[in-house]
């Protein structure tokens, strides 16, 4: 994948986990709750459809405020790629204000490890510098090793 240094943020790192139980903990809704914002924040429910086009909805509790995420899943090869966005949400509805697309990779790394990337690509310079001062580093690190400790506690 040829990155954008204009449009598009992205990190990768090594999990100490296998990308079988990562694919799994990033497709199923319960899984879901135990990582996806870094903590103390939660995520109140998860809606998934595994299929393009299918949904993937959450609310996020950020200090007892509820957001409200609607999306819609691009690509998915199971347990390497997954791409969802929410620029638009089931049924193909065009969102009236989107944020982001993102794309989660997952290959095999020595020792049974995962290899993990993580990029989300916006519709402008603005908006992804917008992404990159509210904290996707520090943000998607921290969800990433909270994956990696939530399913290393499942194996």
């Amino acid at each position: 994948m040829i990155l954008d240094p204009e449009t598009d943020l992205s990190f990768t790192r090594t999990l100490n986990a296998p990308r079988a139980l990562l694919w799994a903990c990033w497709t199923t809704p319960e899984h879901i709750r135990h990582f996806f914002v870094p903590k103390p924040y939660g995520i109140d429910s998860c809606e998934i459809d595994l299929r393009v086009g299918g949904r993937f909805n959450t609310v996020m509790n950020i200090d007892g405020q509820l957001m409200a995420n609607q999306g819609v899943y691009l690509e998915i090869i199971p347990q390497e790629r997954l791409v969802f966005t929410d620029t638009y949400t089931e049924g193909w509805k065009p969102a009236a204000d989107p944020f982001m697309t993102a794309i989660v990779d997952f290959a095999d790394a020595e020792g049974g490890g995962t290899t993990y990337t993580a990029t989300a690509r916006h519709r402008s310079a603005e908006a992804r510098k917008g992404h990159e001062d509210m904290g996707f580093f520090d943000g998607w690190g921290t969800v990433a090793t909270q994956l990696e400790a939530y399913a290393r506690s499942l194996m």
